[in-house]
């Protein structure tokens, strides 16, 4: 794959965007960290937000407290997560077993 050539001004935006996710997404798990966001409310942003859509299912699951990389990855084996799923790519089926396992 070719890298296109951006121009400066693109470049700036292209950042700022970046920017803007990044920081949508650290607000989402800070919430669930605050226990003031659950998962469905998540799940349901994640329709409307790409943000929240293209957030990885691993970095989701670790903003839950008591929740680690190793109780995370578990939980992913068991529903049949991969490692390199994102909130957006999820199945209804996934979806549904999270929302049990997590509330």
């Amino acid at each position: 794959m070719v890298i296109p050539h951006l121009t400066n001004e693109q470049r700036r935006a292209a950042l700022a965007k970046a920017g803007l996710a990044r920081q949508r997404r650290a607000e989402i798990k800070q919430a669930i960290k605050e226990g003031s966001c659950q998962l469905i409310d998540v799940f349901s942003a994640a329709g409307e937000d790409e943000a929240i859509a293209r957030m990885k299912i691993l970095d989701l699951l670790l903003a839950f407290p008591k929740i680690g990389e190793v109780k995370a990855q578990s939980i992913m084996e068991e529903i049949g997560i991969a490692a390199s799923r994102r909130i957006g790519g999820l199945g209804y089926r996934q979806r549904a077993s999270l929302i049990e396992l997590l509330g």
